[in-house]
């Protein structure tokens, strides 16, 4: 069970890094159609099918769920609200990967029309679970020091969500491929911040017990 605890953040962390290199892979290509800076990742990976952007969502997940396991066998001060939303973020990461959506200009399926709900439901739980877990963040002195940047990184998610519902909607998408970029960077860096600081005391916690042990 020792072990298991242990490789929960490690499994956080590199699912992390994977994902957002694999991320950055799938927005590269030489065709000059494809624009990200005025494709949402879902149309990007639609019209490439190289599998990078699902790839590195479904690694984000595994990561995600990690997470979750990791901050609740090290009883970290989260909440159960803000444990259940992470969850569905993770469960939707899960969703978006296997479903996929429409190319831009055609209409909307059964399947892209779940994809589009559960990317929306992905984007807006974690800025809220961000937020709610920040002043219980605060009352911990093991994570009082990650409790500034969650909140930083949860209002940016906040302002995030507003700038790309103005872009989709009155906005006329004009760059909503940045914005959504943008907002996806902001949560992926707050379960990476989290996910850090769990390797931390993880970690840390064992080589002290380690110590102890090797002295008597």
């Amino acid at each position: 069970m020792l072990a298991l605890k242990r490789l929960y953040p490690l499994v956080a962390c590199a699912g992390i890094v994977i994902a957002a290199v694999a991320t950055v892979i799938g927005q590269i290509d030489p065709d000059p159609y494809l624009d990200p800076l005025n494709l949402t990742i879902s149309e990007y990976a639609a019209l490439d099918r190289g599998g990078a952007t699902e790839f590195a969502m479904a690694t984000l997940a595994v990561a995600s769920f990690a997470l979750v396991a990791g901050l609740r066998a090290a009883m970290a001060p989260i909440g159960a609200a803000a444990e259940r939303l992470m969850l569905a973020w993770s469960a939707a990461l899960v969703v978006i990967a296997i479903v996929p959506t429409t190319a831009p200009g055609l209409a909307l399926d059964l399947t892209a029309q779940v994809h589009r709900y559960v990317s929306i439901a992905a984007f807006v739980a974690m800025p809220v679970a961000g937020a709610l877990m920040v002043a219980r963040l605060r009352e911990d002195e093991r994570w009082r020091v990650v409790a500034r940047p969650v909140e930083w990184l949860a209002l940016a998610g906040g302002f995030g969500l507003l700038a790309i519902t103005y872009v989709a909607l009155p906005g006329d998408r004009v760059l909503i491929g940045l914005v959504e970029r943008v907002l996806l960077g902001a949560e992926v860096a707050l379960i990476g911040v989290l996910a850090v600081r769990l390797a931390q005391l993880t970690w840390v916690r064992s080589a002290a017990r380690a110590s102890r042990a090797a002295l008597g």
